[in-house]
């Protein structure tokens, strides 16, 4: 409740109650002036706290703020936020006005200086690069990918164009010309990669990832368990009509199309090539691993290849106890393991001399040891650097070398398929992604350091072994990160 005393009455009362604190004062000054006690009591706490603010506090310093467009560009990225997303939290959370042409300047803008940053990337030493497409909302185009094997870095992100052997072509010249030396490649095995592929490097140094093919073992082998068990819950059926017919009760529904009796030896035929199928596939997993050890040695090259090859024609023999439906399932397994079995089995050919070279030094049976510790890794070291620990010194300048080259195996493409987990939110919020955009989320990426596993603490650049001397992506684009 406001008083009618003026300010400087109010200014005299609160003097004398801080200079005066007399006994009685308060109520003397309380009737004086018809003022309440309370009020007296809540003037001279704000008098005190304003003296206080004056003398006795020092001035802190201002904190800067950052950048409107380090803000812009980090919601856009970190936070898979739309434009009209970013111009509602700068409002709500920041106080700033902007409009949502000045934020897609602001991206265009920083676009060109990531695609700029993308044509500057070099390395020294030759890479193993991992290729694929993400396919957009666009009929027949895709986003192409070259991403590093081992250290994840983005090499080159494409923006929807035709899949076809030339887009791949123009793409992998382009990396050439920019100094990017290939040591290997290795992609999901779709027809326009192939096709770049034997026009620029040849088939021979390109590996074809091995998760996809026992992808598809995986499929087939869950189509013919889910026609088991349909064909087990009709026997359950079949076997209620009988029931019911010998205690002379009506049937119900159709009456089956198999007797008891067929039935049974049906599903006991669909049950010996569904285990049949699922044996042949386990094994093929394992003859792809990185290393398998088999009666105390290591398989080479052109044993596992034999392996293979007995299990296509286990499959071919098994395939015709199968329905129909299902045969042609399996055939097109056993023909695609065929076709890729020469480029599946790169990974292992590399390791092949290594393997002899260090059996002919120590022996098989101490490579075996080696490969069965290796396997056992995750225990024994985590790392190959702690199983060299615990290796005799005579060992160690031998079995070095050959622990990093298990390490560094190729069989696989995850690292594009990575790429593409963090490219698809962005998708789903603004539906196509520009190729300043992608440059964006590739210069985000390449310089993002891993929060935890075996890389916690480095970027995609510093396993690469990049000397760039930016740590932070928006540095190194040449944005501040506070307001000047």
């Amino acid at each position: 409740m406001n008083h009618c005393s003026t300010i400087e009455e109010r200014v005299q009362m609160i003097s004398q109650l801080l200079a005066q604190p007399t006994h009685g004062l308060v109520s003397q000054l309380s009737r004086a002036h018809q003022v309440s006690r309370q009020t007296l009591y809540r003037w001279l706490t704000t008098g005190r706290q304003a003296l206080e603010d004056a003398l006795g506090k020092q001035e802190e310093p201002s904190k800067p703020t950052p950048s409107v467009s380090a803000l812009v560009l980090s919601l856009l990225i970190e936070t898979h936020a739309s434009y009209r997303g970013i111009q509602i939290t700068l409002r709500s959370q920041h106080g700033i006005t902007i409009s949502l042409g000045k934020i897609a300047s602001i991206v265009k803008e920083a676009g060109q200086r990531a695609q700029d940053w993308m044509k500057q990337q070099q390395v020294e030493t030759a890479r193993a690069l991992a290729l694929d497409e993400q396919y957009s909302s666009q009929r027949g185009k895709a986003y192409l990918n070259v991403i590093d094997v081992h250290s994840g870095q983005v090499w080159a992100t494409v923006p929807p164009v035709e899949v076809d052997g030339e887009s791949w072509t123009v793409l992998l010249w382009y990396l050439g010309e920019q100094g990017l030396n290939r040591l290997s490649t290795v992609s999901d095995g779709g027809r326009a990669i192939q096709e770049a592929i034997s026009q620029v490097q040849g088939q021979e140094t390109h590996q074809r990832d091995v998760w996809h093919l026992l992808h598809v073992a995986a499929q087939v082998q869950g189509r013919l368990d889910r026609a088991v068990k349909t064909e087990h819950d009709r026997l359950c059926v079949i076997q209620r009509q009988a029931e019911r017919e010998a205690t002379g009760k009506r049937t119900r529904g159709r009456p089956p199309k198999a007797t008891l009796p067929e039935q049974q030896v049906l599903l006991a035929q669909m049950e010996y090539v569904a285990e049949g199928v699922r044996y042949l596939c386990q094994h093929l997993h394992t003859v792809l691993e990185v290393v398998v050890l088999h009666a105390g040695r290591v398989l080479g090259s052109e044993q596992r290849q034999g392996e293979i090859e007995a299990i296509l024609d286990l499959l071919d023999e098994v395939a015709p106890l199968a329905i129909a439906g299902l045969q042609r399932q399996i055939q097109m397994l056993s023909k695609q393991l065929r076709l890729a079995l020469s480029q599946t089995l790169l990974f292992a050919r590399r390791l092949d001399a290594m393997q002899e070279h260090v059996s002919h030094l120590l022996g098989t049976e101490a490579v075996a040891l080696l490969a069965w510790a290796w396997m056992r890794r995750a225990v024994l070291g985590p790392t190959s650097n702690d199983l060299l620990q615990g290796l005799p010194l005579a060992w160690r300048a031998e079995a070095s070398p050959l622990l990093a080259a298990w390490d560094q195996a190729v069989r696989a493409s995850s690292a594009v398929e990575n790429w593409h987990s963090i490219v698809r939110p962005h998708l789903a919020v603004h539906r196509t992604l520009s190729a300043g955009l992608l440059a964006l989320l590739a210069v985000w990426h390449n310089h993002r350091i891993a929060p935890r596993g075996l890389h916690a603490g480095l970027s995609p650049l510093q396993r690469t072994g990049s000397t760039s001397s930016e740590q932070d992506w928006l540095a190194a684009l040449g944005y501040s990160l506070r307001a000047a």
